[in-house]
C-alpha cells in the first residue's frame, strides 16, 4: 500500500465538547505528540482513530495517512495520479502534502505519527457499535474506485444494508463509495446488531439520534448521530 491510515482528521470549534461526546460513546483518548501547535486530541475505538483539531484545516474532514520519508515518495504519488493541493516540506517543518480525490475529498499524508496507539483502547465494539468504514459521497463511482485502487485499496461492489456501494478495503481502513443522493458528506459507519437497543443505551448517556433520516435510509434499520463538530455517525444493522 502506498500509504497507511493514521486518522480521520476533523476540524472542531470546541475540542472539549467533541472529546466529551466521543467519551460518552465509549472511545478512549490516545496520547498525542507535539507535531501540531494548535489544540489537538485523538480518540479511538481500537479500529478507527479520530483526530480532533481546534484550528482551521485545509478541509473540515480529512483522511490523514502516514508515510515515513515522505519527500522521497512524492514522485510515486504523482505517478499514481496525485495532483498536490499543498506541500509543506522542509527541514524546519512537519512535512505534509495533500491532494483531492475525484469528488473533492482531501487526502493528507504526513511523514510521521502524531499520536501513540492506545493499548488500553476498546477493541472495536463500543457504545455505537463496531466501526465498519468511512463512507464518502462520490460524483463518479468509476473514477473514485480507480483513485482508491491506485492508493493500494482493493475495490469490490457491495449491496448490503443499508445501501449499495463500492467497498474499498485495506489492512488499515475500509472506505465506502456512495452516490451523493445516498450519502451527502463523509460519514463514520458503525455496525450495530440492534439499532433500537443501541439507541436506548445511548439515550441513558444523553445521546439522541437525528429526528429525520435521509430518504435513502428510511426503509433501513439505521440511525444517525451528529457529533458536536458536525461529524455524522451512521448506525446500521446487517453490514457484514
Amino acid at each position: 500500500m502506498l500509504v497507511r491510515f493514521l486518522e480521520f482528521s476533523i476540524e472542531t470549534p470546541d475540542i472539549r465538547a467533541s472529546l466529551e461526546f466521543y467519551a460518552r460513546l465509549g472511545f478512549a483518548e490516545a496520547p498525542v505528540g507535539d507535531a501540531w501547535t494548535h489544540p489537538y486530541a485523538v480518540v479511538t475505538d481500537g479500529r478507527v482513530c479520530i483526530g480532533l483539531h481546534q484550528t482551521t484545516l485545509p478541509a473540515a474532514m480529512t483522511m490523514t495517512f502516514v508515510k515515513p520519508g515522505l519527500r522521497e515518495h512524492l514522485d510515486d504519488f504523482e505517478a499514481h495520479g496525485a495532483r498536490f493541493e499543498f506541500r509543506h516540506l522542509g527541514n524546519e517543518v512537519f512535512n505534509e502534502v495533500g491532494w483531492c480525490d475525484p469528488s473533492g475529498h482531501l487526502i493528507r499524508v504526513v511523514e510521521a505519527r502524531t499520536f501513540s496507539p492506545n493499548e488500553a483502547a476498546p477493541q472495536g465494539d463500543i457504545g455505537c457499535g463496531y466501526f465498519a468504514e468511512i463512507a464518502l459521497p462520490t460524483t463518479s463511482l468509476t473514477a473514485s474506485r480507480q483513485f482508491w485502487e491506485n492508493l493500494g485499496f482493493v475495490a469490490m461492489d457491495e449491496a448490503p444494508l443499508p445501501l449499495p456501494h463500492v467497498s474499498c478495503t485495506s489492512d488499515t481502513l475500509d472506505v465506502g463509495l456512495y452516490t451523493a443522493r445516498e450519502i451527502s458528506r463523509p460519514t463514520l459507519v458503525f455496525d450495530s446488531d440492534d439499532v433500537a437497543a443501541t439507541l436506548q443505551r445511548l439515550a441513558t448517556r444523553g445521546i439522541v439520534p437525528l429526528a429525520h433520516l435521509p430518504a435513502a435510509l428510511r426503509q433501513s434499520r439505521a440511525a444517525i448521530l451528529l457529533a458536536p463538530e458536525g461529524t455524522p455517525l451512521l448506525l446500521a444493522s446487517g453490514l457484514d
